[in-house]
């Protein structure tokens, strides 16, 4: 019974991060990859994810509490991973294939210059039929999203 109450005091103010973190920035990440649809997409996501799961508000570079930034390192297509074939012989008429997307993020308390949690070589992958990359990529980026949430919230 007394595990309970001072287990309590942590608390679950902004999903791990310090109290005095109530709004962070998210950056455009550095994309040293040639798509550019990328940066858009893991930055969109990015924001969502901070706002719904990490319990904190969105705020300009100017005024947050935390910055969010990172850089894109890389992203392989076309890894195949599976194919199908008709039972007559015929030639295949389906691929799977897999991307990988790699990232080194930072979450920074701007008033302190502290880094509260940071990770290198963050790598996550999709799996897609062919030509449609874009549905891997999507995976990529929520697994990349979920990853850094996920390690910003065991801070606590």
């Amino acid at each position: 019974m007394l595990l309970l109450p001072a287990g309590c005091v942590y608390g679950f103010h902004g999903g791990g991060l310090p109290r005095d973190v109530r709004t962070v920035a998210v950056l455009p990440f550095d994309n040293q990859t040639p798509n550019p649809d990328l940066q858009v997409q893991l930055l969109e996501a990015m924001r969502r994810g901070v706002d719904s799961r990490l319990g904190v508000r969105d705020a300009s570079e100017s005024r947050a509490d935390a910055i969010v930034r990172g850089a894109i390192t890389r992203y392989d297509v076309d890894i195949p991973i599976g194919y199908s074939a008709s039972t007559a012989g015929a030639p295949v008429t389906g691929t799977r294939r897999k991307l990988e997307l790699s990232v080194d993020v930072e979450i920074v308390n701007q008033r302190t210059g502290k880094t509260l949690w940071a990770r290198k070589g963050l790598v996550a992958d999709g799996e897609y039929a062919e030509r449609a990359e874009s549905d891997g990529r999507r995976q990529a980026v929520q697994k990349i999203v979920s990853d850094i949430i996920e390690g910003a919230q065991s801070q606590w």
